[in-house]
């Protein structure tokens, strides 16, 4: 008997498990670009491309390996708009009764499928490290969930950067010696590609049909196809990898990507396998043509990180996009999806965004993620903006860093305590303040930082929830060492800040 066999968007691995489950001789694969799946959240033009240019490339890839493949595109008459609407018209074509698919990276597809009119068998996907089970296990009895433990484990478990029992160097992460400001200049980039007939195909389709939204679609110059990732990835193992520690944390008015890979899309769509990405790595290391301190960094974003993520998201459950423990109600400012401002900080990371479907760790977290925290921005409203606009986000992957890392508003899961911070950290890590229109210096009155008022107003709104933080506790005796009238005026100042922005003035 005919079974249909499912691959999704971001399952481009031959060997993903619904296709190492299904027999070639009378199995058919079923790939489709649907309505729906575009248009849950607003996704960035360049997602879209990538991802379609992607699986049209692994449907041709599939076919001239032998497998019956079912194809539609986003613009074929008789596309149905959804994904089960899809796999009901290839049930009616072939006679098949049942779905093999991959567990797909969100609740959302989950649900979706089981509740098909359909028999689904969904086959967890193992190009993971850590299975379900395997995190399950880790986490049970765990007062708190913490990466650094977690990684640890896959340390051990992978092999990598280990010398025998122990950690090479004789530590776990080495972080404290990648924290170095922006460089003077960066002398690399990423590689690029130029589009070939498939991906101007796509690019000519996503233009007419979402050239309108957030996002810069062209140039495009992004791998589409498993060797043009792993030419990606050669190249910054040989140019990036060795200066990737020092300034993997630092951000430049003028540079984009400084010595970041941009290599995660890849490997969540799976043009890569990040074991392979992990080795590359190591073997670098080992061969001395980078320090440890850049490829352990690098390997624990992966490994550490990156599985960590999957696991707390798949642990916590499907209500954990919606959760907002600290309250936050404020509406998105319009600035996140390109509207003006003074703040260069977040002009830069916003108009970076828009071209390129990227920004790396820091200025997602540090400052778009940071600012909204401080503004009691609702979770739920960041969380969709950063499954919109990146080209790497897939919920599983960003929900975690954002609800969890960036906003708190898990309530502790994943970070002991929120990350905010004034425009101190900022003016440390970027040349960005010297280019503002607010003083980063100034912590109140005319031309003060919004960062430094709206830090200290967000301590003040939540201090019966973190007066008691063993982390937060000097940021606390600052506060309250202050004369009371300074705390005052910051407060009103911070307060008069939110209402301008909430009214749509420039700020």
């Amino acid at each position: 008997m005919t079974r249909l066999v499912l691959v999704l968007g971001d399952q481009l691995t031959e060997t993903v498990a619904a296709l190492r489950t299904a027999d070639k001789a009378r199995d058919v694969v079923v790939m489709a670009e649907v309505a729906a799946e575009t248009e849950y959240v607003p996704h960035h033009p360049k997602k879209i491309a990538l991802i379609f240019s992607a699986m049209r490339k692994f449907a041709a890839r599939l076919r001239s390996n032998g497998w019956d493949v079912r194809y539609s595109e986003l613009d074929d008459t008789n596309n149905s708009g959804s994904i089960v609407g899809e796999l009901l018209r290839r049930a009616e074509e072939t006679g098949a009764q049942e779905v093999l698919a991959t567990e797909p990276g969100e609740w959302r597809l989950i649900e979706i499928l089981q509740a098909a009119p359909l028999r689904v068998s969904l086959l967890e996907d193992d190009r993971f490290i850590a299975s379900h089970k395997a995190f399950e296990t880790w986490a049970q009895g765990r007062k708190a969930l913490r990466m650094e433990y977690f990684y640890r484990e896959m340390r051990r478990k992978t092999d990598l950067l280990m010398d025998g029992e122990q950690p090479e160097g004789g530590k776990w992460n080495y972080d404290h010696e990648n924290r170095k400001p922006a460089p003077d200049e960066v002398n690399t980039a990423p590689l690029r590609f130029q589009p070939d007939h498939v991906t101007e195909e796509v690019l000519a389709l996503v233009d007419a049909r979402f050239g309108d939204g957030f996002g810069t679609l062209r140039p495009f110059h992004f791998a589409t196809e498993p060797e043009q990732a792993e030419r990606a990835l050669a190249h910054f193992i040989e140019h990036a990898l060795p200066k990737f520690g020092d300034y993997q944390d630092a951000m430049l008015d003028s540079e984009r990507f400084l010595y970041h890979s941009l290599l995660s899309a890849y490997m969540n769509i799976g043009l890569l396998a990040p074991l392979d990405v992990c080795r590359a790595a190591e073997a670098a290391y080992r061969s001395g043509a980078a320090p440890l301190n850049a490829v352990e960094g690098f390997i624990r974003q992966i490994i550490g990180w990156r599985e960590y993520v999957r696991g707390i998201y798949f642990h916590e459950g499907p209500d954990y996009p919606q959760r907002n423990t600290l309250k936050h109600e404020r509406k998105l400012p319009a600035l996140y999806w390109g509207g003006d401002t003074k703040m260069r900080c977040l002009s830069k990371a916003v108009e970076q965004t828009r071209d390129e479907a990227y920004a790396h760790h820091i200025q997602r977290l540090m400052v778009t993620g940071n600012f909204a925290l401080l503004a009691g921005v609702d979770p739920a409203q960041v969380h969709e903006w950063y499954l919109s606009v990146y080209i790497d986000a897939f919920e599983w992957v960003e929900a975690p860093n954002t609800v969890g890392m960036s906003q708190f508003a898990d309530g502790g899961v994943i970070a002991s305590k929120p990350y905010v911070s004034s425009g101190n950290y900022i003016a440390k890590m970027s040349d960005h303040c010297g280019l503002c229109a607010y003083d980063v210096k100034a912590k109140v009155g005319e031309g003060a930082c919004p960062f430094n008022l709206l830090y200290w107003h967000f301590l003040d709104r939540h201090r019966a929830r973190f007066s008691g933080n063993a982390r937060m506790g000097n940021m606390y005796r600052t506060w309250d060492r202050m004369d009371a009238e300074k705390r005052s005026a910051i407060l009103a100042q911070a307060a008069e800040f939110l209402d301008q922005m909430d009214d749509g003035a420039v700020v």
